[in-house]
């Protein structure tokens, strides 16, 4: 991005999650003194570090992907080292045996080439996901504005093995809803920038740090450096103090929160949570690869925090959007985990102890028709960023920088 001329009017950024720390690294890029304010004590909002009985934990364990390419940009503009994630090409495994892994060669045929080799499903439904692939390239990767992701694959006849162990999961965990209530628009968008596009935009990027030092620090680090400046445990509780001070303001807070700040742009919205159980087991436990898939219980995908992030011992379960376990108290919910790990690894020994870490609303539920407000307001010193905002992303971390890239940019036309 080439440098604009300076501009010396300080810009308020309300929120230091993905979305708002996207926002100033851009703007205070172009010259713009900003201040961030986050309520919190550490930044990176819904996808941050949090401290439970001493240790420091992710309040949710996210997956960035190599298509991830606003998101990937702005952590090198800030510095963040590259042994900060582990990449790997595509590669689903599950403790019940069904596997898969895209193979080394120009798209599509690295993920064509995988599907068909793809160990336990029928080899006809193999054949059928790669006609399902193709369908979708043909059609652009587009989808009615009301159809779900459900009924989607019942139109291609994927909703059987193939369904079960690689669509539906890669819905869920992109989207954070579930199949059949999903909208396939945004399913699709994630298809298309990953499986459709080219080779490595499909690979697997797990964090081998901290949320928050995975992208907010740094860019805090950056900021202060470039004239820029966070504000830890400051909560803004009157907008208009900020636009008599500042020239305008980006509102980066979760939509939940908006009613307090900006009630005419708030909208009413159903949120999905994500469930993070952590099971620490002695320290010579490790799993097969970093990230494991269970398909028969609560539990969807398991990190193995000692390979990625050198907290031997600890697994973390991950449960994503609606379900039973919401009815769970925590320490059913820890025991239930258990005995799924440990029915699909019988070598396991018992855990030691169990956390969960329950983040309620942890993204708004990506339905058809879901409204979509944007970055502007009907002030007009005043943006929104937030993942909710993206006009076609379901709320990931990509879809939060991208928004934040958004406000920034009217936010500089609006003051230069």
């Amino acid at each position: 991005m080439d440098r604009l001329e300076d501009v010396d009017r300080r810009v308020a950024i309300v929120g230091a999650g993905y979305a708002g720390m996207a926002c100033a690294v851009t703007l205070a890029d172009q010259g713009v003194p900003v201040t961030v304010y986050e309520s919190g004590p550490v930044p990176g909002g819904r996808a941050r570090r949090v401290v439970s009985q001493g240790d420091a934990l992710d309040n949710g364990q996210h997956i960035l992907i190599g298509a991830y390419g606003e998101l990937l940009g702005l952590m090198r503009r800030v510095g963040v080292p590259s042994d900060a994630l582990l990449r790997m090409p595509l590669e689903l495994r599950y403790a019940g045996g069904f596997a898969l892994r895209a193979l080394r060669l120009p798209a599509p045929l690295g993920l064509l080439g995988g599907l068909l080799a793809a160990r336990g499903a029928p080899f006809g439904e193999r054949l059928g996901a790669v006609r399902f692939v193709l369908a979708l390239r043909r059609a652009g990767f587009r989808a009615g504005a009301h159809d779900t992701v459900q009924s989607l694959l019942r139109a291609h006849r994927q909703d059987g093995g193939i369904g079960h162990f690689l669509w539906r999961p890669l819905c869920v965990s992109a989207l954070n809803t579930p199949p059949e209530r999903a909208a396939a628009g945004a399913f699709l968008a994630v298809l298309r920038d990953t499986l459709g596009a080219a080779a490595g935009a499909s690979d697997l990027l797990l964090p081998r740090v901290d949320l928050s030092r995975l992208f907010p620090e740094p860019a805090a680090d950056w900021l202060a450096a470039h004239g820029g400046e966070l504000r830890l445990n400051a909560r803004v509780r009157d907008l208009e103090v900020l636009r008599r001070e500042h020239a305008a303001v980006v509102v980066a807070v979760g939509p939940h929160q908006l009613a307090a700040l900006l009630p005419e742009s708030a909208p009413d919205y159903e949120y999905q949570p994500i469930y993070t159980i952590y099971l620490q087991y002695p320290e010579h436990v490790r799993l097969p690869l970093p990230l494991l898939g269970l398909d028969a219980g609560l539990v969807q995908w398991v990190f193995d925090r000692g390979a990625l992030l050198g907290e031997r011992g600890r697994l973390a379960c991950v449960i994503s959007a609606q379900g039973d376990h919401q009815q769970m108290e925590h320490a059913e919910l820890g025991a239930t985990c258990a005995r799924e790990l440990a029915q699909a690894l019988p070598q396991l020994p018992a855990p030691l102890s169990a956390r969960v870490i329950a983040e309620k609303r942890a993204t708004v539920a990506c339905t058809p028709g879901l409204a979509r407000p944007g970055p502007e307001t009907p002030l007009p010193d005043v943006f929104l960023a937030g993942d909710y905002t993206d006009p076609e992303y379901p709320p990931t971390l990509e879809a939060a920088a991208r928004s934040g890239v958004r406000a920034a940019r009217l936010c500089y036309c609006r003051i230069r």
